[in-house]
């Protein structure tokens, strides 16, 4: 076993993976490339019927390639992205005519296939002949950024090289395709972009973003950091006089300043009970029956150089402190004027009369 990570992750597979999917387990390289060029770009949810239509239509690759333009393209309507359609058809030609039909059998060929990628490539390589190759997409990047507390962008040359290592380097290389496909199936259905399940997590004990109360702000992505408009929405926890708050990392707007637990969404989520339910149980692991929550529903906004930060702020008063946010610092209310925060939060301390 390469790591305490992939130890978790194959026990996690074995015991409570029940994503079902009509490709997983799939040794044919043909029906695994296939499924792949259709979820480019496409929900599993959308593209499951398409893969099913096209391997009982096109069963085989010398059927696809043999296929008129016009037959493959009008199975393909609705899909979009068709140039993903244009290269499944040039590829199958190109096999069928160059390589006997024959799939390659190696990474390195497969990258020379036209449409396919490092993911796609390293996906047939480890699903079809279990080569030691780690798939590296947006679950990946999330799993990773959180478990092992990475703060450097996930779309930036750097950060590529570096998931990519740890990818590699947690991989089991013995049990790649098996181990890949747990990857993705966790990131899809564990550690969710959205409401990640970290109360019933494996990883719990082990991922740093829980241990740190940092889930809701990894992973980072420059594009994120440059976007016009962003939401925040703090959580102020208060246990009798005191109170949450944590240092902002580096990477992001407001590195080094303090502010309280955030959870950053991609829109404006509303301020209601199954959303505490999933913020607070979820990632906390504070049940929702024993707190006092105090919403501000009203935004405060504050206008950066490139970027609207679009604000709000929600008080959840505690009996006790919890076990996930032993970490960060407890000061007392009054004290709060001592800390530097960014001009938003100093706006919602003011108006609370926490700065008086």
């Amino acid at each position: 076993m390469n790591s305490l990570f992939c130890e978790l992750l194959l026990k996690w597979d074995k015991k409570s993976n029940h994503r079902p999917m009509p490709w997983k387990g799939e040794k044919d390289p043909y029906k695994i490339w296939l499924s792949e060029i259709i979820l480019q770009q496409t929900r599993v949810e959308q593209g499951w019927a398409y893969y099913e239509k096209f391997v009982k239509v096109y069963p085989t690759i010398q059927k696809l390639a043999a296929a008129k333009d016009n037959e493959v393209f009008k199975l393909w309507e609705g899909l979009g992205y068709y140039n993903r359609c244009r290269n499944l058809l040039f590829t199958a030609r190109y096999i069928v005519k160059n390589l006997k039909g024959e799939f390659p059998t190696t990474h390195e060929v497969l990258l020379t296939l036209k449409g396919v990628g490092p993911y796609t490539a390293a996906a047939i390589a480890s699903f079809a002949y279990n080569l030691p190759h780690a798939v590296v997409d947006g679950n990946v990047f999330r799993v990773f950024a959180r478990y092992f507390g990475i703060h450097t962008p996930t779309d930036t040359k750097e950060g590529l090289a570096l998931f990519n290592k740890i990818a590699f380097e947690n991989l089991a290389k013995k049990k790649a395709g098996l181990y890949n496909q747990a990857l993705m199936d966790f990131g899809a259905t564990v550690c969710k972009p959205s409401s990640p399940l970290c109360s019933s997590c494996v990883m719990q004990n082990s991922c740093v973003a829980f241990k740190e109360n940092l889930v809701g702000q990894l992973p980072i992505k420059s594009k994120t950091i440059q976007k016009k408009k962003r939401y925040f929405d703090y959580f102020v926890f208060i246990v009798g006089d005191t109170c949450f708050i944590q240092e902002r990392p580096v990477g992001d707007i407001w590195a080094g300043l303090f502010h309280f637990y955030l959870v950053e969404n991609e829109k404006i989520i509303p301020l209601n009970d199954p959303y505490f339910k999933e913020v607070l149980s979820n990632q906390l692991l504070i049940k929702v029956q024993n707190v006092k929550i105090d919403a501000n529903k009203n935004s405060f906004h504050q206008q950066l150089t490139h970027q609207l930060l679009d604000v709000r702020f929600t008080k959840v008063y505690l009996n006790a402190i919890p076990q996930a946010l032993s970490r960060g610092k407890w000061v007392k209310i009054k004290s709060l004027k001592k800390y530097a925060f960014p001009k938003t939060i100093n706006d919602y301390l003011m108006q609370e009369g926490y700065l008086g």
